[in-house]
């Protein structure tokens, strides 16, 4: 089967230098769907969003036919309201400061990416990776190529995607259990904290996972400023 591609320039990246800013024809197998030629062409089902063939709106299920028009359009921001996310073994920083903004993020150093397929499907989850070739994975429904680098660069790249900062809970999240916090009693914790620090605050938080107690120190206000920065949005 032989069709004619044309895709968003947002998309570009991911095709092969020599296709990119044109409509192109490619042959693809018989009885291959849309999600297998356009995954073929280097471009993950997870950045897909609107699909157009002759002109008609179609699915990534659809079976390509002989002579078909595909137009691919890039998916669209702010479009996923179960913010969930999964992030492989490379994203550690990302998924601290997803953490830190109240977004339930599971990360671990040694993740495989079995699990995160398992993952993703059993829970319903947002891969995060730099990996193309696992976005292309069946079990995984939703998902996003991490472009950026650096973990900072990175947050406003899936902030913008996902509009983060409508949504964010700063620090109602252990950054490392990935827990909701709980509010504790002051007087609970007098003997687990530094009597200055008891002596300064009021509100104290812990978590249910590691037992871990926690207040508002000089280290809140400069993780909430970093992150306000990031976000260029007040909390």
């Amino acid at each position: 089967m032989r069709a004619r591609f044309s895709f968003d320039p947002v998309l570009a990246p991911f095709l092969h230098r020599d296709l990119r800013g044109k409509a192109f024809e490619r042959d693809c197998a018989r009885a291959a769907t849309l999600k297998n030629a356009i995954e073929a062409l280097g471009v993950p089902h997870t950045e897909v969003g609107a699909l157009r063939v002759n002109g008609e709106p179609a699915t990534l299920q659809r079976i390509v036919r002989d002579g078909d028009q595909v137009e691919v359009e890039a998916t669209k921001s702010g479009t996923d309201t179960d913010l969930r996310f999964v992030a492989d073994a490379h994203l550690g920083g990302l998924a601290r400061f997803l953490r830190m903004l109240g977004f339930d993020t599971l990360h671990r150093n040694a993740l495989a990416d079995e699990e995160i397929r398992r993952l993703a499907e059993a829970e319903r989850r947002i891969v995060l990776t730099r990996d193309r070739e696992l976005l292309k994975c069946r079990e995984i429904a939703r998902g996003a190529y991490v472009r950026a680098l650096k973990p900072e660069a990175q947050l406003i790249e899936v902030a913008g995607r996902y509009d983060l900062a409508a949504r964010a809970r700063p620090f109602s999240l252990c950054l490392r259990c990935n827990l909701p916090l709980q509010p504790a009693e002051r007087a609970a914790v007098a003997q687990r904290v530094p009597p200055a620090v008891y002596a300064l605050h009021e509100r104290f938080v812990r978590c249910p996972g590691c037992d871990g107690v926690f207040w508002p120190g000089s280290h809140y206000e400069r993780m909430l400023s970093a992150l306000r920065s990031s976000l260029c949005r007040p909390f």
